[in-house]
């Protein structure tokens, strides 16, 4: 078991090999996030209305 002043300068070791993203990237990276979740809520609605048309006009059919 490390002391708790080995554990801190491992945790501060550690910490310094952590390579942050750049603005651009971030920005980059949310922009393609809010495409496709936009494309994926599309897509899903569209699919929605048509399953839910399709049972509509089926059930008209069979009920009258």
């Amino acid at each position: 078991m490390a002391n708790p002043v080995q554990f801190i300068n491992q945790v501060r070791a550690e910490a310094a090999k952590i390579t942050w993203p750049t603005r651009r990237e971030v920005i980059t990276t949310t922009i393609m996030v809010l495409i496709f979740a936009s494309i994926t809520s599309l897509f899903f609605f569209l699919v929605d209305l048509a399953i839910r048309t399709g049972l509509t006009q089926g059930l008209r059919l069979i009920s009258g």
